[in-house]
């Protein structure tokens, strides 16, 4: 006779960073579980609130902060019933600490998954690029997980975070999923022109711009954030790390 597994606890998503970053997010949950049946799915909790405020804004230009809105929403997480919080937005994880310092659940972090992502697949060094927001990038959320890590990480001249990385998410927020393409495949070349031996797609909008069916066109490892956070949430959920 089979036994069933203890069902694993509820993920709450805090997303809406965009919103369709974190509908892809809770999609790619269900997709990249191991599952025969629906209660062999992780019960998730999705809270995707656009209205909290631009991260890159708060952080670069001093505007409204995002971090009452992004609490208020871990807030609503935590009634309903989460057992652990997924935020499927890397620039918001500049605020991480104070999130963390928000809730008593635990809280996933997206640069932690992408490192783990990038031993998944066999690479322990060497040089990672960062395509990213431009606060993302500016702050070294990415440069310090990857350096800590023991790789060498790389990003995008001045000029080329506005033509390859704002542009790709731009497009991807404005409904122009496809237009997002060309300047996310030219910021991925120009880094691995660079020696870039792994690309991390270190915002959520981008994975978006580079559909799965096209990634094989690049001569590099390409991280997918929104994947990388979902296979951690995923064996937090059933395994408790």
């Amino acid at each position: 006779m089979s036994v069933r597994q203890p069902a694993p606890s509820a993920l709450g998503i805090l997303g809406g960073m965009g919103p369709l970053a974190g509908a892809t997010f809770a999609l790619r949950m269900v997709q990249l579980t191991e599952a025969a049946v629906d209660q062999d799915h992780i019960p998730t909790i999705l809270c995707n609130d656009p209205r909290i405020p631009d991260r890159s804004s708060a952080m670069l230009q001093g505007g409204e902060s995002p971090l009452p809105a992004m609490q208020r929403g871990i807030r609503l997480l935590e009634a309903a019933g989460a057992g652990c919080i997924a935020v499927p937005c890397n620039t918001a994880h500049l605020w991480f600490d104070d999130l963390k310092g928000a809730t008593h659940l635990p809280l996933l972090n997206i640069a932690e998954a992408v490192v783990q992502d990038l031993r998944g697949h066999g690479l322990l060094q060497g040089k990672v690029g960062v395509l990213g927001t431009p606060a993302t990038l500016a702050l070294g959320l990415y440069q310090r997980a990857l350096e800590q890590a023991g790789y060498e990480a790389i990003v995008p001249a001045a000029d080329d975070v506005q033509r390859h990385c704002v542009a790709a998410i731009a497009a991807v927020k404005s409904g122009q999923v496809d237009a997002a393409w060309e300047p996310a495949a030219q910021g991925i070349r120009a880094l691995v022109a660079r020696g870039a031996k792994a690309v991390v797609l270190g915002c959520t909008e981008l994975p978006l711009a580079v559909p799965h069916h096209r990634r094989g066109e690049f001569d590099c490892v390409l991280t997918d954030s929104i994947d990388a956070l979902a296979l951690a949430a995923i064996a937090h959920c059933r395994l408790g790390h």
